[in-house]
């Protein structure tokens, strides 16, 4: 599979909070609604410019602070689906396959990558590319379990196809 997207790019330490501020998540669970302040505090324009396909480059720690759910399902309903950053929150990095958005640690894509670039992904390979630039570098490719769960769209999708949880 190749995915391939504008780069939106943030730096290290982006919190949940960040994501989506903790005072709109009791207003409503429609996660169209809830993306339109994605990143409000940081770039209060993003969710009216971010179009469908594009790609999070960022640094280390992605997704660090709470444990909110809504943050990976907000960029999802924005038309994300991949993000790649030096490294993740672990509890973010579940949510964001749950929510059937990978989350790729790749180690030097934050200087490889400017904002506005091109970047293209190839899953299997376990390749990033910046387009623009021709850097090429290398990620470890997910467990197949857990691309299996992004490519059904998350992990009720994946649950629901498969009556069940797949044990090899």
């Amino acid at each position: 599979m190749i995915i391939e997207g504008r780069v939106w790019k943030f730096g290290d330490n982006i919190n949940t909070d960040l994501i989506i501020a903790g005072k709109y998540k009791f207003d409503t669970l429609d996660m169209r609604e809830l993306a339109k302040h994605a990143f409000e505090a940081i770039l209060p324009d993003f969710a009216e410019k971010v179009k469908e396909g594009d790609i999070i480059v960022a640094g280390r720690n992605f997704g660090c602070g709470s444990s909110r759910e809504q943050a990976p399902q907000v960029l999802k309903a924005l038309g994300l689906k991949v993000i790649v950053a030096e490294s993740f929150a672990r509890i973010f990095f579940r949510n964001a396959i749950n929510s059937g958005i990978l989350a790729l640690e790749c180690e030097g894509i934050s200087k490889a990558v400017e904002e506005g670039e091109v970047l293209r992904v190839i899953l299997d390979k376990g390749v990033a590319e910046n387009v623009n630039k021709g850097v090429v570098l290398r990620f470890k490719p997910l467990p197949k379990f857990l691309e299996e769960i992004f490519m059904e769209g998350g992990f009720i999708p994946y649950v629901k196809k498969n009556k069940g949880i797949k044990i090899e």
